[in-house]
């Protein structure tokens, strides 16, 4: 384990509410393209987040909160993660998340020859399948 000097300090924000703010060794994101891995005195960066999990790992154990889209700032010292929705993996309803999976696959469907429109399903159906996956890991 990193001694406190070696720490990130985090902050998980979304419009609504503060979800965490502490420090912690490590953070593991996903970004739009993929997850990636936040350590003590990496480069500054601007990220796009993605639907998926965010894992926050330090002294205190292992935090996750599931999070659809929004932004991440890095810095050495660092990181703030703003949120357009995010929950802690028990606040997950699994019945409205496989609605909104079928919602989304039916909006694939329709989606016709416009590539937003397809855009627009594949992001609900990305936050739903997150959503879903996560929910299960708690057990």
């Amino acid at each position: 384990m990193a001694d406190a000097t070696n720490q990130l300090r985090v902050k998980l924000v979304t419009p609504e509410r503060v979800l965490f703010e502490h420090t912690v060794d490590a953070v593991e994101l996903p970004a739009k393209n993929g997850y990636f891995e936040v350590l003590y005195g990496h480069a500054p960066l601007l990220a796009e987040l993605g639907a998926g999990d965010v894992t926050l790992i330090g002294a205190n154990g292992i935090h996750r909160y599931n999070v659809s889209w929004g932004f991440v700032e890095v810095l050495p010292d660092r990181v703030t993660i703003l949120a357009n929705d995010a929950l802690r993996p028990e606040e997950i309803n699994v019945d409205r998340a496989n609605e909104q999976l079928d919602r989304g696959h039916k909006m694939w469907n329709e989606a016709g020859e416009d590539p937003e429109r397809y855009d627009n399903a594949l992001q609900v159906i990305q936050e739903a399948e997150a959503k879903i996956a996560s929910a299960h890991e708690k057990d």
